[in-house]
């Protein structure tokens, strides 16, 4: 019933689109092909329809008779549609030229950086964001993530912290204060933290990540049967999530249940083959239980997602070395 709404949804937006894309060409026709926001509205709608060269053409056009803020974007968001992060980016920083300390423009660099994983380009921009306008909420929320993964949670509570004086009260917040507090050894406020994100989770999938991130707080404690209980839990609200499965088969491992470990750190790897974790962890226990060919495999599959891993590195020429004797 749902993939049935769905449908005649989509169907609907297309028909709509349509209809705009025939009212805008007309328009433009009667302007003589002169009239810069005739040329963005048929762009917006060749977009909707998924035709993004056709899009290109009609934004490219429009800047050439005016420069907008707004056409930039849109035109920024067609080559991030045809993924090609660089020309988006360029074209941002063409913005920029023309519009010096535009949020947006700055907000779109940041984001672009942010998707290929270069998080101190990103950081910066960020920071210009702020520079700014003081009050954006995402800039806020990402320079405080990257000080939290940089080994500098403190800083990061600071941010946070800022967030919920601006009324800012969502489940991701509160996960993300508990997290800190807990590695900042501010301990009295890491469950209360947690208990609130709870509360605020709008969807299981959050609820899951609260789960998750707890079960964090209880292997850092020691309680390990707490820690099995919160991967369950993250499990039961969203049973897609593979850094849950992974972690619960190591705790699996440590119980002596080899096998219930190699099924959950399969599953993981089948539901996020970009991780190391889980390749890295079945290698490990195959190679303990003597299966050295599937430790092999494994331990290739982990270097291929992450090169650096120096536990990977050391396990597969330990395995090299074992064949070539053989």
């Amino acid at each position: 019933m749902n993939n049935d709404m769905g449908y005649i949804l989509r169907l609907w937006a297309s028909l709509v689109a349509q209809t705009a894309l025939d009212l805008a060409a007309l328009s433009t026709e009667h302007s003589q092909y002169k009239d810069w926001w005739w040329k963005v509205q048929i762009g917006k709608c060749y977009y909707r329809l998924g035709l993004y060269r056709e899009a290109e053409k009609q934004f490219k056009s429009a800047l050439k008779q005016q420069e907008m803020v707004d056409t930039f974007l849109y035109l920024a968001k067609v080559y991030i549609s045809l993924d090609q992060p660089l020309t988006a980016l360029n074209l941002f920083k063409q913005g920029l030229d023309k519009f010096p300390g535009e949020v947006t423009l700055l907000c779109g660099i940041a984001r672009i950086y942010e998707e290929m994983n270069n998080i101190s380009s990103a950081t910066e921009y960020y920071k210009e964001v702020l520079k700014q306008d003081n009050t954006h909420v995402e800039a806020i929320a990402c320079i405080g993530s990257n000080h939290f993964y940089t080994d500098q949670p403190e800083v990061a509570l600071r941010f946070y912290r800022r967030l919920l004086q601006m009324g800012v009260y969502n489940c991701q917040l509160f996960n993300n204060l508990g997290l800190c507090c807990f590695y900042a050894q501010q301990y009295d406020m890491t469950l209360t933290s947690f208990e609130r994100a709870l509360s605020l989770a709008e969807n299981e999938e959050e609820v899951a990540d609260v789960w998750y991130n707890l079960g964090h707080v209880a292997v850092g404690t020691g309680d390990t049967n707490l820690a099995h209980q919160c991967f369950r839990l993250a499990l039961v609200s969203n049973n897609q999530h593979a850094e849950a499965y992974n972690n619960l088969a190591v705790l699996e491992m440590r119980r002596g249940h080899v096998e219930q470990a190699k099924a959950l750190l399969q599953t993981a790897s089948s539901l996020a083959p970009h991780m190391y974790e889980p390749h890295f962890n079945f290698a490990t226990i195959s190679d303990k239980i003597g299966d050295l060919q599937r430790s092999y495999a494994a331990a290739k599959k982990s270097e291929a997602a992450f090169p650096d891993h120096v536990d990977t590195q050391h396990l597969i020429k330990q395995l090299e070395q074992h064949f070539a004797m053989l």
